[in-house]
């Protein structure tokens, strides 16, 4: 189920299922130890004798506050009269985590209301050793083990604290769980329990006739009980409602730093632009690492999640981030130089905090040792970061990477090739799902190659920029003469160079294809690529619907068994950021705005893009949010705005007519 309302701080973050249950909680890395391990905590009502959890029988409606991390949730019950408007958030500064509902009466008698909010922590994703007690100092729920800690309380009818409260244990024997002692509007304030556990409160609010109420609610995160401790002690002084404010204003800030032109564009793609902008954000940690998805209902494919830093989906949006203007990236490259190996490659994905993830690439195969990596992932990095250089020109940030991150990966580039064909040695494409010589991946290897010339040249090493050009060079050779089909009149997915001297050629049309403009290997007028790319949207585009399949047939989550296979977002924005890189003129480039016209429509309306959709329902498959989305939408908005800048002139003094930014 999609995760339509992730919010964070770059430690903390907090993700809601479509149904507005909570399901995400990880803490001190987004990503990394997922205190829920995807289990609910549950929210429910009593009214007057009556109780029901969230969503069961409410008319439910969950969006963001414009230009902001903080939620907009509405629920309304028609036959019990109630109105409840929610905003959630994760405080920008502090790990807090506070919820403000304002219930209004709908009725016109007095009512008798008991919130009751049901936490099933699972700390270390595990619920073995975990501790639920009552703090009656602070008169607070407290949830720890070894050294993750979690206070929760409230603040109710004018006062702090806690008064029903209960304790107990889960999923054991015949035990449901604290949550299940809610549903007759009563707990028995159990202080404390151990091992696998859970713990509930309640909020009772009395509601005369047509009026409203409004309290707040917060779980602190920290490594002991004094830091959170004293993250209660700090919004029991400022009270809760200035961390509503300053949070709200600063996600505003933020978003708006680059102060873009948004009259250039529709307005609805500005707004999915900037919810884009600040999604994405949610899923980097300020330790640099850039997370792929973080939605725990993958596991149940494959026992796994998406909570991985993978170099490419790291590059590419380090990419859009930094069109954008964002310079938290360094974060990000400098995760990067501390990862590489000394040999100077990356490896397949790694967890947030810096460690080797899970991985299916063997380092031997038919009894032969191999480097289990995807090549693009080492390439693209240094790609993305020459283009950070030319954005920021931030040359004291630049300066030690140069070493040990740019002309390690490059050395590794110009080793790891066939030097009879110029091409880089077989590894596992960025699909994931097949080894050899893809086009994607000597594309990526290339621009990262030429990005590498660039660093050497800007240092003065002037003969080491000259090797590396002219590997890419030959590299670009090889692909000339083994990956373009003279018949076929595209490039190939993939071709296999047999022990037998032999070529094996994979000629599955792949939108990846698109890579050989991205990286710079060609322009995107050559007729190869021209020709390429039109196949490309007729044998992916779905006629129905919209939306360019990954490539032909393919079986991930697949929903239909004709058809190429599910609309994905990535590959449809690669056809609009080809249709910009084409253009020559302002209606040639305009027909980009469809391709992203058709990404906002089918954007959750929270503004959240999965990874791909049902081509029948539409609805999000796989994880969502997906970073990667996010970042193709924005990079693509920008790639759009740098191109009318460069095309539309004044024909008098061949000035721009139009600004980027506002005047």
């Amino acid at each position: 189920m999609a995760r339509d309302l992730p919010i964070g701080n770059g430690n903390l973050l907090i993700a809601f299922d479509r149904d507005y249950r909570l399901r995400e909680f990880f803490f001190p890395w987004v990503g990394e130890e997922n205190h829920t391990n995807g289990a609910p905590f549950r929210f429910g009502i009593w009214v007057d004798g009556q109780f029901s959890w969230i969503p069961d029988g409410w008319k439910l409606s969950m969006d963001y506050l414009e230009d902001s991390l903080v939620t907009s949730v509405e629920l309304v019950h028609p036959t019990l009269n109630l109105r409840i408007v929610i905003n959630d958030l994760v405080d920008f500064k502090d790990n807090i985590y506070m919820k403000r509902l304002t219930l209004e009466n709908l009725s016109d008698e007095t009512r008798e209301i008991r919130l009751f909010f049901a936490h099933d922590f699972r700390i270390y994703g595990n619920e073995i050793g975990d501790t639920a007690e009552f703090k009656p100092d602070v008169k607070a729920l407290h949830h720890y083990k070894n050294d993750r800690h979690f206070l929760v309380n409230i603040y109710a009818n004018k006062k702090f604290g806690i008064d029903q409260f209960s304790t107990g244990t889960r999923n054991l024997q015949t035990l449901e769980g604290t949550w299940s002692d809610c549903e007759d509007g009563l707990l028995e304030n159990n202080p404390i329990a151990q091992g696998s556990v859970d713990s509930a409160l309640a909020i009772p609010i009395t509601l005369a006739p047509r009026a409203t109420d409004r309290c707040y609610y917060w779980i602190a995160a920290g490594k002991n009980w004094a830091e959170v401790k004293a993250l209660n002690a700090l919004i029991k002084k400022q009270t809760p409602e200035p961390f509503f404010t300053r949070t709200r204003d600063y996600w505003k800030l933020w978003v708006d730093q680059q102060q873009l032109n948004y009259e250039l564009f529709p307005a609805k793609l500005g707004r999915l632009y900037r919810r884009s902008l600040l999604i994405g954000r949610t899923q980097i940690n300020n330790c640099g690492s850039i997370i792929a998805a973080n939605d725990s209902d993958a596991m149940a494919f494959n026992r796994d999640t998406y909570s991985y830093l993978w170099p490419r989906d790291g590059a590419l949006v380090a990419y859009a981030y930094d069109l954008a203007g964002y310079g938290e990236t360094r974060g990000f490259y400098n995760f990067c130089s501390q990862v590489i190996a000394e040999e100077g490659y990356l490896l397949h994905k790694y967890t947030p905090s810096g460690s080797v993830g899970s991985s299916w690439h063997p380092w031997q195969k038919n009894n032969r040792a191999q480097l289990p990596i995807q090549e693009d992932e080492t390439g693209l990095v240094i790609w993305a970061l020459w283009l950070h250089f030319q954005q920021f020109r931030d040359t004291e940030f630049i300066k030690p990477l140069y070493e040990r991150l740019v002309k390690k990966a490059a050395d590794f580039m110009m080793n790891y090739r066939d030097i009879r064909t110029g091409l880089p040695l077989a590894s596992y494409d960025l699909w994931e799902e097949r080894q050899g010589v893809l086009t994607f991946t000597v594309a990526a290897v290339y621009g990262g190659l030429v990005a590498a010339a660039n660093f050497a040249d800007a240092f003065g090493e002037i003969s080491l920029a000259q090797d590396y050009r002219d590997g890419a060079a030959h590299m670009r050779q090889g692909m000339d003469q083994y990956l373009y089909l003279e018949k076929e009149k595209r490039f190939a997915r993939m071709v296999e160079f047999k022990h037998d001297g032999s070529l094996q050629v994979d000629a599955t049309i792949d939108a990846s294809l698109y890579g050989v403009v991205a990286f710079g290997a060609y322009p995107a007028d050559d007729p190869r690529v021209k020709s390429s790319m039109e196949q490309v949207y007729n044998a992916l585009w779905h006629k129905e619907g919209g939306g360019l399949a990954r490539y032909e047939n393919d079986p991930y989550y697949r929903r239909r068994a004709d058809g190429p296979g599910n609309p994905w977002f990535v590959p449809t924005l690669w056809l609009a950021q080809y249709t910009i890189a084409l253009a020559k003129t302002r209606d040639e480039l305009d027909k980009a705005l469809g391709i992203l016209d058709w990404v906002a429509d089918h954007a959750l309306p929270s503004g959240v893009l999965a990874e791909q959709l049902d081509p029948e329902t539409r609805e999000p498959l796989s994880v969502s949010p997906l970073t990667w989305s996010h970042a193709s939408y924005i990079a693509t908005i920008q790639e759009y705005l740098n191109k009318l800048v460069e095309i539309e002139r004044c024909p008098a003094c061949n000035q721009p007519k139009h600004s980027k930014t506002r005047t």
